[in-house]
């Protein structure tokens, strides 16, 4: 499931600049051609920082040049790459390559017609592991010789490469479809095998050619049967593969596994179907036995780890879990029994930058001061209370210098603030201030005004929405309002931190009121507020989204009658729902490829927070659209590429089928060949759709023939 809603929905996104105080006659407004044709620039931008060459200076491209630069005096030198030690790998016309570091031979490893896949590099280089044909292989470097670890590889077993729902959900799509992990020692591959032969396959029509065809994907909706999945270890030599021990006719799921740090064991994630239980097992790589290291309950589900941060010798391990309602960080000793707790409270931490054993010291990034802003922090490994090393009541997105350095650079902004680049050391202190994106221009302009503000729910929560006021504001008139929202699970998008779009400046010049809003489950009441959602997903979000409107609504200048919401996926899931279930407040939606019943989304993503439909029907039912499609009397714009692989265009067409029968009127586009989401001529013809339904419903005008020539 797309976290965030899709790149060509970002003009009608919350992209908002905010005007410092100064008398509006001085100011001049944005152009149509300043905003869509030539983009006009009105901050100055910030030093390009390319990252740290080292613990004390940070690299920098000045004019086309790469700059050493002091972190202690700002003193520059010329930048001077080290000689990368490094091949690299690549597949060309189907085959694996090998480039020589700084421009050395390249050399084809493979030669044949089959397609290789996903090449990877063993650690110490000697070795390039892939897939073939959904088999598992190496090639040596030094010999060209080839090595197969396995031979069933067919259509519907697959070693090494992800089955469907393990590729968007589990492992990620920055996987590639990869499923092996080479050891830190490069002497043993650990691979998943997948068999999808009981996955139901599921059936997406093109319209192309004179006969159209079909493309099957096996793809398990909430409830079917999963694809079976085995562990396993392989030398790199080849020879005797070792099976993990596990059962792989049990009904379960198998997370990113993590090598012990000096390669003995395979640290394997492990959840039964329900996800409510997750066990991290050491898997002994000779003969495949397992120990518990790691094991975390909740009532309602488990997120996977997406690292685990292992101390030197063997000292012990740390992890971020959310067991406690709130995100903190626990260490642990090698055998798993647990150490301490390192953080706590009712705030969450983000990431792990570093963990530095010579200081003994934990940096991350933490949600503390405010929900909707990140800072630094640290703390002892020994426990103590964290300090926050980032300052003011700004965002921060930060760069911390390598390997126990003192230095990190952080840029910072709020809603109200360009942003700003400054270095600091470990202790918090300013070093110096390294750039200013508020420049003279950005004086010379009449912006919109945008306020981070709360709302509370029908049963008490308190939530942050944005809203972007329209730019000429007259007393006693009523504005259309246009939300933007995406409404997943921790995945908030109301943030007190700068954005840099310009779209939404027209929009505001228009006379339309523009909102962000989050709800209870968007992570800035950490899973506290995720657990609303078990058994009912979209039910609490779209409550949420009606509180949030109705005490919109009661703002002067706000129109009740021309009130749109607008998301993608996820988001459109919430559009419809807004439009059906909350259709006393909303009056406008436009859903693109949108989920419309959970039971046809896929069975990882939907259990986690559903479990299935035979297990939880009554949850199904509420949070069906169509339960609610008899209650619609608004307009809804409905939209869907026809090859959309993650969510099905079945979502729309069922949709569309009971809107029908119940005689409602809605409009409908869809873009034939397109999956999740589409850019190019579509792209152009989708967001100009949009501006044409905002400005004939909520603006009352027809489309401005400026929109027809932009691209």
């Amino acid at each position: 499931m797309y976290k965030s809603l899709p790149v060509w929905l970002t003009g009608l996104s919350l992209l908002a600049v905010t005007a410092q105080p100064a008398l509006a006659q001085e100011k001049k407004e944005l152009t149509f051609d300043q905003i869509f044709t030539r983009p006009v620039s009105i901050t100055e931008n910030l030093p390009v920082v390319r990252g740290w060459a080292d613990k004390e200076h940070y690299i920098e491209s000045r004019a086309g040049q790469m700059l050493s630069v002091d972190a202690k005096t700002g003193k520059t030198a010329p930048y001077v790459q080290p000689p990368a030690t490094g091949n690299t790998v690549s597949i060309k016309n189907n085959d694996i390559y090998i480039q020589r570091p700084n421009g050395g031979e390249e050399i084809r490893l493979t030669s044949n017609d089959d397609i290789e896949k996903n090449p990877t590099l063993s650690p110490d280089e000697k070795y390039v592991a892939f897939t073939r044909k959904n088999n598992l292989f190496a090639i040596e470097v030094a010999t060209k010789k080839e090595i197969q670890y396995t031979t069933d590889g067919s259509d519907v077993i697959y070693n090494g490469w992800a089955s469907w729902v393990y590729y968007e959900e589990i492992l990620g799509r920055a996987s590639r479809y990869r499923a092996f992990w080479w050891s830190p020692d490069s002497r043993r591959l650990a691979f998943m095998r997948f068999d999808d032969s009981k996955v139901p396959v599921f059936p997406i029509y093109s319209e192309v050619g004179q006969h159209g065809f079909l493309e099957n994907t096996r793809y398990p909706k909430a409830g079917d049967t999963n694809p079976e999945v085995k562990l396993a270890i392989v030398p790199v030599t080849g020879g005797n593969i070792t099976w993990a021990d596990f059962n792989s006719k049990d009904d379960q799921y198998f997370g990113t596994p993590f090598w012990s740090p000096d390669g003995s064991a395979l640290w394997a994630q492990w959840m039964p179907r329900e996800q409510n239980d997750l066990i991290v097992y050491a898997i002994n790589t000779e003969n495949g036995s397992k120990k518990i290291v790691y094991e975390e309950k909740q009532k309602t589900w488990v997120d996977w780890f997406t690292d685990i941060y292992f101390l030197a010798n063997n000292k012990g391990f740390i992890v971020k879990s959310d067991k406690s309602g709130w995100d903190h960080l626990y260490l642990h000793n090698m055998d798993g029994s647990f150490k301490k707790q390192l953080t706590n409270g009712n705030w969450r931490v983000k990431d792990v930058l570093q963990v530095d054993e010579k200081k003994q010291t934990v940096y991350f990034t933490a949600r503390k001061e405010a929900t909707t802003r990140f800072d630094l922090y640290k703390v002892g490994i020994n426990g103590g209370e964290p300090q926050r090393l980032t300052f003011g009541e700004f965002s921060h997105d930060v760069r911390l210098s390598p390997d126990g350095g003192d230095y990190f650079i952080t840029t910072y902004s709020n809603l109200t603030t360009p942003p700003k680049m400054t270095l600091l050391n470990d202790k918090g202190k300013v070093v110096r201030e390294l750039g200013n994106a508020h420049g003279a221009a950005y004086d010379t302009y009449k912006l919109a005004k945008t306020e981070l503000k709360t709302y509370k729910t029908r049963d008490g929560l308190e939530l942050p929405l944005t809203i972007m006021w329209p730019l000429n504001m007259e007393p006693g008139k009523k504005y259309p309002v246009l939300i933007s929202i995406y409404g997943g699970p921790d995945a908030g998008t109301v943030y007190d931190t700068w954005k840099a779009g310009l779209a939404a400046q027209w929009y505001a010049k228009e006379g339309l009121i523009q909102v962000a809003i989050d709800n209870r489950a968007a992570g800035h009441l950490g899973k506290v507020g995720m657990n609303y959602i078990h058994r009912q997903l979209g039910k609490y979000e779209t409550e949420d989204y009606m509180d949030a409107t109705k005490w919109l609504i009661s703002q002067p200048g706000v129109d009740a009658s021309k009130v749109c919401i607008t998301g993608g996926s996820y988001g459109g899931y919430m559009t419809c729902m807004a439009l059906t279930y909350g259709a006393e407040v909303f009056t406008h939606g436009m859903a693109n490829f949108s989920v419309t019943d959970w039971a046809l989304y896929d069975s990882h993503y939907t259990e986690r927070f559903m479990d299935t439909p035979a297990d939880n029907p009554e949850g199904y039912k509420i949070t069906n659209v169509m339960t609610h499609a008899a209650k619609y009397k608004g307009l809804l714009r409905i939209v869907h590429g026809t090859m959309d692989d993650n969510v099905h265009l079945q979502n729309t067409i069922q949709l569309v089928n009971k809107l029908e029968d119940l005689g409602k009127h809605f409009e409908m586009m869809v873009y034939p060949g397109e999956r999740h989401g589409w850019g190019g001529a579509k792209g152009t013809h989708s967001r100009n759709e949009s501006y044409r339904f905002v400005y004939e419903n909520l603006l009352g005008k027809p489309l401005p023939a400026l929109f027809k020539g932009t691209n």
